[in-house]
């Protein structure tokens, strides 16, 4: 009896830490990602553009993600970039994300300085960031990072909807008014390589004197492995709070592969304001170009851009550009 109770023991000694290392070599460990993305450029201009040529360092990611498990997640970003308020070439580096995200299940959650909802899923679509920002990030429909909440729950295979609440002052400001920028998302994607985007946000002016802004971005599009088109139609009303100050504008975009690291990219603006009230900076810009992947890292993108201005004797601009884009 001693004998058989010595063994059992001995038995369960043994085997007891090699169970225990199989469960530690089976839980997932926390691992980290840096973020690294630059985009850089050499441009031209013709015609009334001409004396507009150079190089450009416009923007630079620098961060870096971690992986806690259990769906945790946190990130935190650098953007490096130019700014309109400072007439100089200085770089000015901002906090574009800082963020704590979880997933589980069919829900995802994020929280502090994330990415807005507005136009997201657009850029993604487009896939050309680096060329030229979407049509809202271009027109200023809205920031693509803010402070706040956002929620996302996969309903189906097909169908995600979306929740967000941030303060609607952006990622480069601090909140200076009491005012909240609220948005819903609907996501359908019925059929494979086709996607269906409606989103409707209100941004609070957050003082008696001026007017919430309304957004609603609306979106279609197909992509594929060698095919990939999108088309939106944009609004936005009481543009800066100012009421009657209305705009809208529709964008559409296609590419194709036409080698193994070769695409060709066409894209088309229309921007527009009510009754004209903006006219100085309404305009249409029409883009082509290829981009060529040189390796996982990198790749360059040569391209033309078209600008027709809609003020009465504006002169149409015309651009060359060769965009660069290397990262992790």
């Amino acid at each position: 009896m001693k004998t058989k109770c010595f063994l059992a023991g001995l038995l369960t000694c043994t085997t007891t830490p090699l169970v225990h290392a199989q469960v530690a070599e089976q839980a997932p460990s926390p691992k980290g990602q840096a973020i690294v993305q630059v985009f850089t450029n050499f441009h031209t201009g013709f015609g009334a553009q001409n004396e507009e040529r150079g190089f450009e360092l416009e923007r630079s990611y620098l961060g870096y993600q971690y992986h806690l498990g259990k769906g945790l997640s946190v990130k935190a970003v650098f953007d490096i970039g130019k700014s309109s308020a400072v007439n100089d070439y200085h770089r000015i580096a901002y906090v574009k994300h800082a963020e704590i995200a979880w997933k589980k299940d069919k829900w995802t959650l994020n929280g502090g300085l994330i990415s807005t909802k507005l136009f997201n899923f657009q850029e993604k679509h487009w896939g050309y960031r680096y060329v030229a920002k979407s049509f809202q990030d271009e027109y200023k429909y809205g920031s693509s990072a803010d402070l706040g909440l956002s929620a996302t729950y996969d309903a189906t295979p097909w169908l995600s909807l979306d929740a967000i609440v941030v303060n609607g002052e952006g990622y480069k400001k601090i909140q200076s008014h009491d005012g909240l920028n609220y948005g819903l998302g609907l996501t359908l994607t019925p059929l494979k390589g086709w996607s269906f985007r409606l989103y409707g946000g209100l941004n609070e002016s957050g003082v008696k004197e001026k007017k919430d802004v309304v957004n609603v971005a609306t979106m279609v599009g197909y992509k594929d492995k060698r095919l990939s088109f999108g088309v939106e139609y944009n609004y936005m009303s009481n543009n800066a709070h100012i009421e009657g100050a209305d705009r809208s504008g529709l964008s559409v975009y296609a590419s194709t592969q036409l080698a193994k690291n070769v695409h060709l990219f066409a894209r088309y603006d229309d921007n527009f304001s009510k009754a004209d009230w903006n006219k100085a900076q309404d305009e249409a810009q029409a883009l082509l170009g290829a981009e060529f992947k040189l390796g996982k890292y990198v790749k360059l993108a040569p391209n033309f851009r078209l600008s027709l201005p809609k003020d009465e004797g504006a002169k149409t601009g015309y651009m060359a550009y060769v965009n660069c884009y290397f990262g992790l």
